[in-house]
């Protein structure tokens, strides 16, 4: 005989043998459930004071014979059903409820879960007959109302759903509203942003997830907010909102969850089997970006440690006959689990890893004591993701490094000689760029590509000054330069992208952040900043210099100090015709 699922202690023999005969069964394709199978199934619940249910296939065969509590019935394990991105189980639930009582939450939540055709509940008379059906089902659109439609409770004489027709054209439907599935078609997800913090804030840092999901090539298939005064210990969200997520997914062909907050492996497990989709946050998120730009053997070094000691602690097995038991003396061998071999093995390759890198770190040491014996300055440029610093290096050196209007467009480091006006030659080096809240793994990774800002003679924070989070940017990209220890080093703040800003905001943005206004694909807006460098570099100090260079360094840092006055022109005549025609 087959399996009844659920709680079968204390039954007697008799109902037990009843719950089996349900197996044999049939349901006629068009109907909910027969008449006769609607009194059996309230007959017996009303006996044994439990919830029974049925799972029916699109066929009308039972698949699974259910019986629960006294408030509630548990669906099984259903994943050897049918299932695809944006498809329904195949399968509906008829279940009784001893409370004359229509759909409850948790029926709702069963609906949207575990994605049924349909799901009823019958409520019993005192006789152990069925009384009313109460049906629910997903609908193919959110509009302003709820995802799913509860249709007006019937008797025995409604059974005829049509069913056969309905549950294909409601599936139909929702595939037509996702659109179809193409080969090479970007990957769809929703994100999520779960917070204590206001509504504003919440929404510039969706727009900046949305903008790291455009440079790592993914399709935003929808957006949820919710604010709550305490985070959710195991799925952040509360149950209903993740109920309505689901149905989200569903509606939205979604093929992943990215939320904006890090998750823990707890919370990514719970959430997974809720969704039955892939989940991740914003630091795998940004962690996949990483792998896909690092070009150099170096880069890609680092990338991997990251991800490697993101993935250890999140890596599980999804199959249930895996053993518990924990890797280690004595269990390492012939009976080691395949989940500890893995994780063992991630191990050792973070150790391989980690002695690779330290003879990286080695050999910049090397390379920077070459310089520093040479006596060439070192100028770095930092800042906030997509602020221009690559656009500013290759403008300032005639260089073609690869500068593209997306997050993290360029990863590897990059060092160019420059040589200023006054036959001054520096190195100067764009690093990788920054970004709120910059994954602790990666900043541990890539700390011997870090370590070369420790050695510069002056930093260029380039600041992407027609941004509408410029403060937020300034802010992040100056604690990292702070829990770095490179705070002490001298920094010039560059204020980019000045054309895409009002002259009157940027005269005051940079008075408000002491930085210099230019326009990175614009030469001659460069003159006060080279002036600015060159004097840095040089002429650290007036007291060390002689009658004759502290005249020059004056002339050059009275110049200097001319355009932050003026900051809103673009340098040389045309600089000076803004201001005569400004009186």
């Amino acid at each position: 005989m087959k399996k009844v699922y659920g709680n079968m202690a204390g039954l007697k023999a008799m109902h037990v043998k009843k719950l089996q005969n349900l197996y044999r069964r049939r349901v006629a394709p068009e109907l909910l459930v027969s008449p006769e199978l609607a009194r059996s199934i309230t007959s017996i619940s009303s006996e044994i004071r439990r919830q029974v249910g049925l799972l029916i296939d699109r066929s009308g065969a039972v698949a699974y014979v259910l019986v629960g509590g006294p408030n509630s019935v548990t669906i099984p394990d259903l994943s050897g059903q049918r299932f695809g991105s944006g498809r329904l189980k195949g399968l509906r639930l008829v279940h009784t409820h001893l409370k004359d009582e229509g759909v409850t939450d948790e029926d709702l939540t069963d609906l949207v879960f575990t994605r049924l055709d349909l799901l009823a509940a019958v409520t019993i008379t005192g006789d152990g007959l069925p009384k009313t059906f109460h049906v629910a089902h997903l609908l193919p659109r959110r509009g302003d109302g709820k995802p799913y439609e509860i249709m007006d409770p019937f008797g025995v004489e409604g059974l005829d759903l049509a069913l056969d027709h309905f549950v294909p054209e409601l599936e139909a439907e929702l595939s037509h509203l996702r659109g179809a599935k193409k080969a090479g078609k970007k990957t769809r997800a929703l994100l999520v942003c779960v917070t204590t913090k206001g509504k504003a804030e919440a929404a510039r840092s969706m727009e900046e997830l949305s903008q790291l999901c455009a440079s790592n090539d993914i399709a935003v298939a929808g957006t949820m907010v919710q604010h709550r005064k305490k985070l959710d210990s195991r799925y952040l969200l509360g149950r209903g909102k993740l109920r309505d997520l689901a149905v989200s997914a569903l509606q939205h062909d979604a093929d992943l969850v990215i939320f904006d907050q890090e998750l823990n492996p707890g919370q990514i497990r719970a959430i997974t089997d809720q969704l039955e989709l892939s989940v991740i946050d914003r630091t795998q998120l940004i962690l996949d970006i990483f792998a896909q730009r690092a070009m150099t053997a170096e880069g890609k070094l680092q990338v991997e440690l990251a991800q490697l000691k993101y993935t250890l602690p999140r890596l599980v097995g999804k199959n249930t006959a895996l053993s518990r038991l924990a890797g280690g003396i004595g269990g390492r061998g012939p009976g080691e689990t395949k989940l500890e071999i893995d994780r063992r093995r991630v191990r050792e390759r973070i150790h391989r890893l980690e002695k690779e890198l330290s003879l990286v770190q080695k050999q910049r040491r090397t390379r920077r004591a070459k310089r520093n014996r040479n006596k060439t300055p070192v100028i770095s440029i930092v800042g906030y993701t997509n602020a221009g610093k690559s656009t500013l290096l290759n403008t300032l050196t005639h260089s073609r490094v690869q500068a593209e209007d997306r997050l993290f467009a360029t990863l590897d480091p990059t060092s160019r000689r420059l040589r200023f006006p006054r036959d001054t030659e520096v190195i100067i080096t764009d690093t990788v760029g920054f970004i709120q809240d910059l994954p602790r793994d990666l900043v541990v990774a890539f700390r011997a590509t870090l370590e070369e800002l420790t050695d510069a003679d002056l930093l260029l924070h380039v600041i992407d000054a027609s941004s509408p989070r410029v403060q937020q940017q300034v802010k992040s990209v100056e604690t990292i330069l702070r829990d770095l220890s490179l705070d002490h080093i001298p920094t010039i703040r560059v204020l980019n992208k000045a054309d895409l800003v009002d002259p009157g905001d940027m005269l005051v943005l940079c008075r408000r952040l002491s930085g210099l206004a230019v326009c990175a694909t614009d030469e001659s807006t460069l003159a006060p900043l080279l002036a600015a460098m060159e004097a840095a570099v040089a002429f650290p100090s007036t007291d060390e210099l002689d009658r004759g260079s502290r005249d020059e360094y004056v002339k050059i840092r009275g110049i200097f100090e001319q355009r932050q006055e003026h900051p809103v022109g673009h340098g040389g005549a045309g600089w000076q015709r803004k201001r005569e025609a400004s009186g």
